[in-house]
């Protein structure tokens, strides 16, 4: 299986060649503008110290200040850190916002974490990279195993070097539920990923005569972006026959009760036992009998061992590179329709920018129109480079996204 920056690099490549790009500005544009490398050691609760690898991947900034989630994942290295921030650069470009890509991660497993560690493990990551963040220069977001409490340790930690500084990060905690909040985090913020995956996918149905109403959904991945994107789905009088995440996996062909199926997973923390439907293989939902297929958890999932026995019309690409270039090709041939990811999970990134210039966007209801603006216009263009180059809507999205970085480095009087 092709790994993430091999295959991020060559759909970078396809796209530049749609576009025509000189090879000199094509290279530039694929080597990372720094990465930074750190060891974070710190003492466990038990009074041992335990030492961590932290990547942060700054990738271009020809648009606007860098962009991208810290994860804390066990498999978190330098080529998926890499990987995961050049396809932020082309993410914001898609969504037309002003800013660049990066991405950043701890090679750690939250779950054996205490509370304690992990503030202390996210400190000490902070206070390594305190000089290389910021609202001008980049500007973390929770990711993969990270959330509203992390952003919270490193908005106070660099506050620590920078004076007070609420914008270094975004999605911060909700504190209050005013239309200013106290430690500047933006409602809407938590659930805009998989709204925004929603809202791309109505704007792709759209296309066929379709609405969510008519439609069977299975997601993999009962997360923050799964679980908030099979709420909207259900409320919007989709069927959910299929649910997994790592803890099991739930099917159910008359529709899954997705609100009840949240309340459980809160309080017991797992899929697994849930009533309201019957077991299944984790390894059975990517190919579960579904029309729209919604990958929201690892990258790589669908590979060539898998694709061929997809059933679902659609992918919506909830996660980054859920889908491998041999999936890629073996899934278009089948007349599968994806929707990339660059496009489809655009929604946080989106949101957070409308937390760091919260005078564009006030109450909840705001936030989520404005989204579902931006979602639907970046729809409309990527639509169109498809026309224009008659090419596939991925390859639509790269090239939108890259032609709009090239144009920015260009303008900005770049020299070969």
């Amino acid at each position: 299986m092709m790994n993430a920056l091999a295959a991020t690099n060559r759909n970078f490549c396809h796209a530049a060649r749609i576009l025509g790009l000189d090879s000199r500005l094509e290279k530039s544009l694929l080597i990372p503008f720094r990465e930074i490398k750190v060891e974070c050691t710190i003492p466990k609760d038990d009074g041992t110290l335990a030492s961590y690898v932290g990547f942060r991947v700054q990738h271009d900034n020809a648009r606007g200040p860098m962009k991208g989630g810290i994860r804390y994942h066990p498999e978190v290295d330098h080529d998926e850190v890499n990987a995961l921030a050049q396809l932020m650069t082309w993410k914001t470009a898609v969504a037309d916002i002003p800013y660049g890509g990066a991405k950043g991660g701890i090679g750690c497993n939250p779950m054996d974490l205490s509370i304690t560690e992990l503030e202390r493990l996210t400190r000490v990551f902070t206070q390594k990279i305190q000089d290389l963040i910021g609202i001008h220069r980049d500007v973390p977001a929770p990711d993969l195993g990270t959330n509203a409490q992390t952003m919270a340790w490193i908005l106070d930690e660099y506050s620590k070097f920078q004076g007070h500084s609420p914008a270094v990060v975004t999605g911060k905690p909700i504190v209050s539920k005013s239309e200013r909040e106290d430690l500047g985090g933006s409602l809407g913020r938590e659930a805009a990923t998989g709204r925004g995956v929603v809202f791309a996918t109505e704007a792709l149905l759209a296309e066929y005569g379709k609405s969510i109403t008519d439609m069977k959904f299975a997601l993999q991945g009962f997360g923050n972006v799964g679980s908030w994107a099979a709420k909207f789905i259900h409320e919007k009088g989709g069927k959910v026959v299929a649910v997994s995440d790592v803890t099991g996996a739930v099917e159910n062909s008359i529709g899954i009760d997705i609100p009840a199926l949240i309340e459980y997973k809160e309080i017991n923390g797992t899929l697994k036992d849930f009533q309201g439907g019957d077991s299944m293989d984790l390894n059975d939902l990517l190919i579960h009998e579904c029309d729209v297929l919604i990958p929201c958890a690892l990258g790589g999932v669908l590979n060539k061992q898998n694709a061929a026995d997809v059933k679902a019309k659609f992918i919506i690409e909830g996660a980054n590179h859920p889908t491998d270039p041999e999936a890629d090709e073996i899934l278009s041939k089948k007349g599968v329709v994806i929707l990339p990811d660059i496009y489809a999970n655009s929604g946080g990134v989106t949101v957070s920018y409308f937390e760091t210039f919260k005078d564009s966007c006030g109450k909840e209801e705001k936030v989520n129109f404005e989204l579902q603006r931006y979602m639907k216009r970046a729809f409309r263009e990527i639509k169109a480079m498809c026309k224009l180059h008659d090419c596939s809507l991925r390859m639509g999205a790269f090239s939108l996204g890259v032609d709009r970085v090239a144009r920015a480095t260009l303008l900005r009087g770049w020299e070969a």
